[in-house]
């Protein structure tokens, strides 16, 4: 009997022991909690290493910033639950590139990747099981799985319910539906999260002390902004899918004869054999000499992207290699790549190597790797959860982790070739920061777009508000402001005939009838397009500050101003890089209502100076865009060129707003390679005192990118 008492002893200090979570600090600012046992492949599997040097010149943080001991964990029948108490004032905000929500506080989030946003339960193109608080840290589910959160949604029976009394004069009787089910509750102090199929789950928790810093936290730890070519920072247009070899280059000459600025030139289906599912082999009907048509574009300063997906087609030159790396399901009757398999990697990745990144092909669009199949019924077109790869993950892990893995084999073929490059890609997931890519979609709702460059702050990816066709001149121009004040500058013409600031209309474009009005919507367009290449010191030096303190270029006013309770709800409006709010106006407005933070901010068109700390309604001609300069700003614009190659020097204006008195650095190097990876870049360091300017150059690139041509007072 005394042998069995110690045998059921043994037994249950092993069951604590085993459900215990551990608690492990394993950067500066940053716990991993683990309960029981996770599964084999999770996002860290894939993330770059973290940017030491970087988390390591951050304040010290010695204690987790919430009480990781106390998070509670529970295996249930559908797998883990994790429980973590909160305080009722908090509110929060991130699961990755949120399309119609943007404080999540009371939401219940389902992270799903999907083409659709399916409602507002948190599906999109980049959902991230990862928020941020308002009290200054942030936590990660470390999981590809669908994972569930309850963001203080759901009210628990305890005292504070128990202990509530009933004042009979409260009573009121509701006779409506809307009333009755939106009526408010009693907020949780409980956020709850639950994997579904798992018996282990891992959570990090990043500190900051403020919401900035557990952003530059996180995008350290996954490796550092990415930080593109210069001329993945100009403009770029996507002809039409059908077009032929001649009719890209005529759309280039184009650009190039009405000296409008155009870097990048976009082909879309119709450069292959088979696009649905891909043959990755170029269609001799439009493209009879490639080398020769790639070579045109070149010398002509275009740089060239294909799309694709990464359905594999039965006649594409890799089929019979890639099919046994593939899942055991196709997608438009074509294999679907196992990405996780060495084997997979390898077969797809050489092929395109050898094929395009050496012959010329300096970008990729990778398109429908969001795998929907939670839609319209005539939308579910990608594989099953079911699916099984090769890997030994199953089809929701895929789903989840496919636009990551997906980019991370085709960005590896440029980095192994020392090639830097910017793609468009349709799904993402965690610690994505590093990888030079922009996601883009084919929804199209402007308000939707602009919230979506503000999330994307929150999630360490980049957006892409693409511009198609449009209803009306100011929704032309509107959307072109837009587009400009992102991280990707695109017009995508895939299914139009010509620019849409010829014609708009679709019907009308494909009959290549002009508007009556062209030359002026081309003007305009032009000079915004210009505007644009004059940004690219500026915008440079954001995504330098990205690569190396963590600083999303791109973000929401809350993490410049956590706390402005008045930018708590701020959806419409952000910061790009450290200097410029940007307030679009919406769906072909001319007026609206915009917050300006606290400190004096200066109209970017007229320099009419504001009174921070409060809102105004402003209107402004489409001649006009919506940016406010912050006060004591230096800022550095170029001369704009009409595109950027390895020998572009750029004639830099500084104007200067207010009196500044911090120094503003520009970050030079060769964009076309990764070698400031090895130390080889160069600082501007410029600064302003009194009435005169100077600037002073540290680093060791010999090559001078930017000339200092003028100081201008532009504002008191």
């Amino acid at each position: 009997m005394k042998k069995n008492f110690f045998l059921i002893v043994i037994l249950f200090a092993n069951f604590q022991f085993s459900g215990a979570q551990t608690i492990q600090k394993i950067a500066n600012g940053i716990w991993k909690i683990t309960y029981g046992t996770p599964e084999k492949y999770l996002p860290t599997t894939f993330k770059n290493p973290p940017a030491t040097e970087g988390l390591n010149k951050m304040q010290q943080v010695a204690t987790p910033p919430i009480d990781v001991k106390n998070i509670h964990f529970s295996q249930m029948a559908k797998g883990v639950l994790a429980e973590i108490k909160i305080d009722t004032s908090e509110r929060f905000y991130g699961f990755g590139l949120q399309t119609n929500t943007f404080d999540q506080t009371g939401m219940r989030r389902e992270i799903r990747t999907n083409s659709w946003i399916v409602g507002n339960i948190g599906f999109g193109h980049a959902p991230m099981p990862f928020y941020i608080s308002t009290k200054g840290y942030g936590v990660v589910v470390n999981s590809s799985r669908y994972v569930t959160f309850y963001m203080a949604s759901k009210g628990k029976l305890d005292e504070r319910v128990r202990n509530k009394k009933l004042n009979p004069r409260e009573q009121k009787i509701e006779l409506s539906t809307v009333n009755l089910y939106g009526k408010a509750v009693t907020p949780s102090n409980e956020v709850a999260i639950q994997i579904e199929g798992t018996k282990g789950i891992e959570i990090y928790v990043f500190a900051g002390p403020d919401m900035m810093q557990v952003m530059q936290r996180y995008n350290l730890f996954s490796g550092g902004g990415g930080i593109p070519p210069l001329w993945g920072l100009g403009f770029k247009y996507r002809a039409k899918a059908t077009f032929t070899d001649k009719q890209i280059e005529q759309t280039g000459q184009y650009f190039r004869d009405n000296d409008i600025p155009c870097d990048m030139m976009g082909l879309e289906p119709g450069w292959q054999t088979a696009s649905y599912s891909c043959s990755f082999a170029w269609n001799p009907k439009n493209f009879p000499v490639p080398d020769s048509f790639i070579s045109k574009m070149s010398n002509n300063g275009f740089k060239l992207n294909l799309w694709e997906h990464a359905y594999t087609h039965p006649t594409s030159p890799i089929f019979e290699k890639i099919a046994p790396y593939s899942s055991n399901y196709t997608v438009w009757g074509g294999a679907v790549p196992d990405f996780i398999s060495a084997g997979g990697r390898k077969v797809f990745g050489d092929y395109h190597e050898n094929e395009f990144v050496k012959k010329g092909i300096t970008s990729f669009k990778l398109d429908e790797c969001d795998a929907a199949d939670y839609n319209k019924a005539d939308r579910e077109w990608s594989f099953p959860d079911i699916a099984t790869f090769p890997s030994g993950v199953d089809g929701e892990h895929m789903r989840q982790l496919y636009g990551l893995l997906y980019q991370q084999t085709m960005l590896n073929l440029y980095r192994k070739n020392n090639m830097r490059t910017m793609f468009d890609v349709r799904a993402s997931h965690l610690y994505a920061a590093p990888y030079t890519s922009a996601l883009y979609s084919d929804m199209y709702s402007h308000s939707d777009f602009v919230r979506m460059v503000a999330n994307s702050g929150f999630s360490g990816v980049n957006w892409s508000p693409e511009i198609r066709e449009t209803a009306n001149d100011a929704d032309l121009i509107r959307r072109l402001q837009t587009i400009l004040m992102s991280s990707h500058m695109v017009v995508n013409c895939w299914y139009l005939n010509l620019p849409p600031w010829l014609q708009y209309n679709i019907e009308k474009n494909s009959a290549h009838e002009l508007l009556p009005n062209y030359k002026d919507l081309e003007q305009k367009a032009k000079k915004l397009i210009q505007l644009r290449m004059s940004l690219l010191p500026y915008l440079y030096a954001a995504f330098a500050k990205y690569h190396y303190e963590g600083t999303p270029p791109f973000r929401a006013l809350i993490l410049d101003y956590p706390t402005d309770k008045n930018t708590w709800k701020i959806d419409d409006e952000y910061m790009m890089g450290e200097s410029l709010l940007c307030a679009p106006f919406i769906d072909s407005s001319s007026e609206r209502s915009v917050y300006l933070p606290a400190g004096n901010w200066y109209d970017y068109n007229t320099n009419k100076k504001y009174e921070g700390g409060r809102s105004y309604k402003i209107s402004m001609t489409l001649d006009q865009i919506p940016m406010f300069v912050k006060d004591n700003t230096l800022l550095p614009l170029a001369e704009p060129v009409e595109y950027v190659t390895p020998a572009t020097v750029f004639n830099v204006s500084c104007k200067i707003y207010g009196n500044p008195t911090a120094t503003v650095k520009l970050f030079e190097d060769n964009s076309t390679n990764n070698n400031f990876e090895k130390g080889q870049y160069n600082w501007l360091h410029l600064s302003w005192k009194n009435t005169n300017g100077t600037s002073t150059r540290t680093g060791s690139f010999k090559k001078e990118l930017y000339k200092i041509v003028e100081w201008q007072k532009v504002a008191d």
